[in-house]
């Protein structure tokens, strides 16, 4: 068990001691309790500045607002496209990923893993941009913010940790019907601005000063190829994962490039003496799945790199580790902003899109088949998602 996992874990038990402690000031909302549930914990922390944030600039908010329906409805299609799609491709292809997976600091089948101090830090940036986005617009609209605060989502203990904001609900009611939208839409709509912000500052900056202090030495093996009973050549072999080529046969190899240039000279069938890090290999050579012209390894690739020792020499060693533990922060923002900022757009009904997708159908229909047309959307969709969760479990 690496020490990330190791951590997590310290992590979820020191959480539960504390919020068994404070028991007393806590809210439970009962999913499937005890497996399933929320713990509550009720502040004013964060309103006085979610006011100040919305009255100083109320121009730029409004359309800011307006900026986040449109751009929630349009989310809101692209994700329930990217979920029917998915499925369809699952039953086509059994060995296609699941696009729908918890995102936890464990290495768990059927899980999205990220490392825990990343996870953790991106968690917190999250939830605070996504309900202080929900506070500051219902602001705009003299909407009262009844309490803000702290909730974790327990799967039997509690495992991740989130914030909110609780607006007035019956003042919210009262509102125009685009001022409840831009209210609901604001949380997705940040979170998606800031992913961008996010990729932005890692193209245009950490990933400039990576490469300026970064030099390629191989090619990293990520994972080697299965398909069904059929062993692929590197699997034969006995390459294993995380070892890094160097060379094949007698030509040195630092980049992917240099890798498929080599294997687009070879054919199927031809013997290969693959050198890496650790050892060297003879490897028969099978036909590419998708090109039978082609030859295959069947390895997952990446590019490797080491520090210039130029670099390394003028600012040791820790400079660089820091640098690239930023940049991997920065990306990991991105793609979990993006990927839940989108997700919280599904319309079912915990999220925000579910609340969307009802207040868009109340402008077309009596409230009752409103409803009915929700309802059945909800359960679609509650329905999909529980059986691309369930698939990457399974498989």
């Amino acid at each position: 068990m690496d020490f990330q996992t190791q951590a997590a874990i310290v992590f979820v038990l020191i959480l539960a001691l504390v919020l068994y402690v404070n028991r007393s000031k806590l809210q439970v909302q009962k999913i499937l309790y005890p497996f399933v549930y929320v713990l509550m914990y009720r502040t004013k922390v964060g309103i006085s500045l979610m006011d100040r944030a919305a009255k100083r600039f109320p121009r730029f908010m409004r359309y800011y607002g307006y900026a986040g329906v449109f751009i929630g409805f349009v989310g809101m299609g692209m994700i329930c496209y990217s979920l029917i799609e998915n499925l369809v491709n699952i039953l086509i292809v059994p060995s296609a990923p699941s696009a729908v997976a918890l995102v936890l600091p464990f290495k768990v089948k059927g899980t999205f893993f990220v490392p825990f101090f990343y996870w953790i830090i991106c968690i917190f940036a999250l939830v605070i941009v996504h309900e202080f986005s929900h506070g500051m617009i219902s602001r705009l609209y003299d909407i009262k913010i009844k309490s803000s605060g702290l909730a974790f989502l327990g799967i039997i203990l509690p495992v991740i940790p989130a914030a909110f904001v609780e607006p007035d609900e019956k003042k919210l009611a009262k509102r125009p019907r685009r001022e409840q939208l831009s209210v609901f839409a604001a949380g997705s709509f940040s979170n998606i601005v800031f992913a961008f912000i996010a990729l932005a500052i890692m193209l245009l900056a950490m990933n400039p000063l990576a490469n300026s202090m970064m030099e390629s030495d191989g090619v990293l093996i990520g994972g080697l190829v299965e398909e069904g009973n059929v062993t692929m050549p590197a699997a034969s072999a006995g390459v294993q994962k995380g070892e890094v080529i160097i060379r094949v046969d007698s030509t040195g190899i630092n980049t992917t490039e240099d890798l498929s240039l080599y294997l687009n000279s070879k054919s199927p069938g031809d013997t290969i003496n693959l050198v890496t890090n650790r050892t060297e290999y003879s490897l028969v050579l099978s036909e590419n799945p998708d090109n039978s012209s082609l030859a295959y390894m069947g390895i997952y690739l990446s590019q490797h790199a080491k520090v210039k020792p130029s670099f390394e020499q003028r600012f040791g060693a820790l400079i660089p580790e820091v640098i690239m533990w930023i940049t991997g922060l920065i990306f990991w923002l991105f793609v979990l902003n993006l990927g839940i900022g989108l997700f919280n757009l599904v319309p079912i009904p915990i999220t925000d899109g579910g609340r969307m997708i009802y207040l868009a159908l109340l402008h077309y229909f009596e409230e009752n088949k409103a409803k009915r047309i929700w309802k059945s959307i909800a359960l679609f969709f509650v329905l999909l998602i529980i059986i691309n969760i369930g698939l990457g479990f399974i498989r």
